[in-house]
């Protein structure tokens, strides 16, 4: 809790909470949360859109869309009746996102007025990790379907475990329950906490054990170079206490350099023949990703999965080496990573129509992007596959990575680039462009076009998409709406 708050008591179930930014991944399932655990819950954000604005409206959230004073000094009308009395018409907690800056004027309201205020993974610490055991999923990539096939082999292993997961579950419908003890499985994000605090998240999270996947350079908004990163990491894996457990991807040497600081025990998990558990003979075909698993003692299992590509075969060997090495049955925690169906915008379909199959996809990292083309050109072997992509993140907005991207998207046959979004949100000087990773990606023999908005490029695509086509759309955004206006506009299976 942040030190204006040191000696603040958690309200009692009954009360009124609202969150700032209630429409993030994180934010939202916290929502849920608090709601499971009985609070009237409400919030604002500037702006709302699938699947989380759909997850709050079905759990009967209100949502004022903008910020404003008003928001705090009037109690939602559907708090006024019913269940517990609320004795104030403020907030009894206002839990602030990350989005939000300082000259928010909810934010400067909440500081002058004196209200109780915590940040989105302090109240997780406070709410919901007390008398838990918490596994903590870090590293830059694969947090979200990692921390998801995690969750899933604990059910197999008949255990109901609380998770915090920035994504949608599709196994359960939402990125959020409470379970019962004791674990509580985290997505550990390595962002900043709030603008009060720009420590990253995960230190709140209070690890017993931890996965780290991977650590290499992104948030160039907040992190200036790849040793902050790490500086990072190796806080976090300082937290875990000496009876813990870290599992660590070996084939990385920046993770290896982190993990030398830990007081735990440290497994190492990776193709590399220097780890403990090693993942072998991977085969990646349609609907399945196969793979042998060596766990260190002599034993090799079979492992089939219903999600594509080489890192999530990398993920799911992560997750069992967590498990197991926690002492859950190995052969009832692979049921539960075969039985995984994934993540929303994981590689999700969202649809096919006049047999063009239409993807969605949260990658924008170079390598994530790779990753994911990769494995969706071993899953969707005929006809074409055209990658569109926006550039929306605050790290793919800058032009740190425009000389890597070009490399990401070998896999696909046609690349759409759509202009950066808000360009004016990176620094003049450090801005991405997405007109000059289109010329790159022409030299370098991939047909690529250039688009200023999702309208032009649902036009071209009714034009170029074939049957038997792939188009996977890469953005951490709505994108304007692109997936659901593609689909209506492209031909029929009639016509």
């Amino acid at each position: 809790m942040t030190d204006t708050n040191s000696t603040f008591t958690l309200p009692h179930p009954g009360a009124w909470i609202y969150l700032m930014g209630i429409c993030g991944t994180g934010m939202a399932a916290l929502a849920g949360l608090l709601k499971e655990k009985g609070y009237r819950v409400s919030g604002s954000d500037s702006a709302a859109y699938p699947p989380m604005s759909q997850v709050l409206e079905d759990l009967d959230i209100p949502v004022h869309i903008g910020y404003s004073t008003r928001n705090l000094e009037k109690l939602p009308e559907p708090f006024k009746t019913g269940g517990h009395a609320v004795s104030s018409a403020y907030p009894a907690l206002v839990i602030i996102g990350n989005v939000i800056r300082a000259d928010n004027p909810e934010a400067r309201f909440v500081l002058s007025a004196g209200l109780p205020y915590m940040s989105f993974p302090e109240a997780i610490s406070h709410f919901f990790l007390e008398g838990r055991v918490p596994l903590v999923i870090s590293g830059t990539h694969g947090k979200t379907t990692t921390s998801t096939l995690t969750v899933s082999a604990l059910k197999a292993c008949g255990q109901e475990p609380g998770f915090m997961i920035g994504g949608i579950l599709q196994q359960f419908g939402s990125g959020f329950h409470l379970g019962t003890p004791p674990w509580f499985v985290l997505e550990g994000d390595e962002y900043d906490t709030a603008f009060f605090d720009k420590g990253p998240k995960f230190l709140h999270y209070k690890p017993h054990a931890a996965i780290i996947t991977s650590i290499e350079f992104d948030h160039a908004d907040i992190f200036k170079d790849l040793n902050e990163i790490k500086s990072a990491f190796t806080r976090l894996v300082n937290l875990i206490p000496e009876d813990g457990l870290l599992v660590a991807c070996g084939d990385w040497p920046t993770v290896r350099e982190v993990t030398a600081s830990a007081r735990c025990r440290v497994v190492f998990y990776g193709e590399g023949p220097d780890n403990r558990w090693r993942l072998e003979d991977l085969v990646i075909g349609p609907g399945t990703t196969c793979f042998d698993v060596h766990d260190g003692n002599g034993n090799v299992t079979r492992v089939c999965l219903g999600i594509p590509g080489r890192h999530n075969a990398l993920n799911a060997l992560a997750a069992l080496a967590l498990l197991t090495e926690l002492g859950m049955d190995k052969l009832e925690a692979i049921a539960g990573l075969e039985a995984c169906p994934g993540v929303k915008r994981r590689q999700e379909v969202r649809g096919k129509r006049g047999g063009i199959t239409v993807i969605d996809d949260f990658a924008h990292h170079p390598r994530a992007v790779r990753e994911t083309l990769s494995a969706l050109r071993a899953t969707y072997p005929d006809g074409k596959l055209i990658a569109v992509f926006e550039p929306r993140t605050n790290t793919s907005r800058r032009s740190v990575f425009q000389g890597v991207y070009p490399t990401s998207f070998d896999s696909a046959d046609l690349v759409l680039v759509r202009a950066v979004p808000d360009p004016d949100k990176a620094p003049e000087g450090d801005r991405f462009s997405s007109e000059m990773l289109v010329a790159d990606l022409k030299k370098r023999g991939i047909p690529a076009k250039f688009f200023q908005d999702a309208g032009q490029i649902v036009e071209y695509l009714v034009d170029v998409a074939r049957h038997g086509d792939t188009i996977v759309i890469l953005s951490n955004g709505d994108f304007e709406g692109l997936h659901e206006r593609l689909l209506a506009s492209l031909p029929d299976d009639s016509q």
